[in-house]
């Protein structure tokens, strides 16, 4: 079937199927999902859709747009809105403490990190509070963009103590790795996960579109002696990551 014809108006279009904008995204979401408008195709332009579907422009604006929003479609300047490449999704255990590095390892993918900040700096309040700093007045911070595969996957924020890091430099993939050859590597954590809205400058080293779905994840780690040895604050893509729990009774 062609893409014509798959969205022509008489065969999906209702009257009571609710706001039309609303109807003719999912009309594209299953075009995508089945193949009729593959991987890297091209949308019709604006405002050939509108004459396809009998709709205004306004109204394939707004479903064009919610599409890009899901991550479903992007637009490129200049040339036109496609499908893009489905990502594969991942699932990342919360019954253990385990690094990015090592996650992805047990998956058979390589990771990079694109450096964005690095060094020793002056603590934030939240830094001085969490870390438990008292009067020190500097925090070892490492932030990075996260990649496996080759392809961007979260941005991650560190902060900690001086004598638990004295040199951030020193973390060139791993930073658990380099913990623990210095005997200080977080035994346990305490996470709280958020969804939110990827603002721009972050959706943008991430490769998605601005206001797209993310997980932020703000974790506080533990040595076995109990002292708070990390503050981390990491943003993962929503379309690739799902976080699961094992409960028990």
């Amino acid at each position: 079937m062609s893409t014509v014809e798959f969205l022509r108006p008489d065969s999906w279009l209702a009257a009571n199927g609710g706001p039309r904008y609303v109807q003719l995204r999912r009309r594209l979401e299953e075009g995508i999902g089945t193949g009729v408008l593959p991987p890297n195709s091209s949308l019709p332009p604006e405002r050939e859709l509108a004459d396809i579907t009998d709709l205004s422009r306004v109204t394939v604006r707004k479903a064009i747009q919610a599409l890009v929003q899901d991550g479903l479609v992007e637009q490129r300047q200049g040339s036109g809105t496609f499908v893009r490449e489905p990502v594969a999704r991942m699932e990342q255990s919360l019954s253990h403490l385990t690094s990015f590095t090592e996650d992805m390892s047990h998956r058979g993918l390589d990771t990079t990190s694109k450096w964005l900040e690095r060094g020793v700096f002056a603590p934030t309040e939240e830094e001085q509070c969490v870390l438990g700093l008292g009067d020190v007045n500097e925090v070892a911070r490492i932030y990075r963009l996260r990649e496996a595969g080759g392809r961007p996957m979260a941005l991650e924020r560190a902060s900690l103590p001086l004598d638990i890091l004295p040199n951030p430099l020193e973390v060139k993939t791993s930073l658990y790795e380099v913990l623990a050859r210095h005997g200080k590597r977080p035994v346990r954590a305490v996470q709280k996960i958020s969804a939110i809205n990827i603002d721009a400058p972050e959706a943008d080293l991430l490769g998605v579109a601005d206001g797209a779905a993310g997980l932020k994840i703000e974790r506080t780690s533990y040595l076995e002696s109990g002292r708070v040895a990390e503050l981390t604050s990491s943003l993962y893509r929503g379309d690739a990551y799902d976080f699961v729990a094992e409960l028990r009774l």
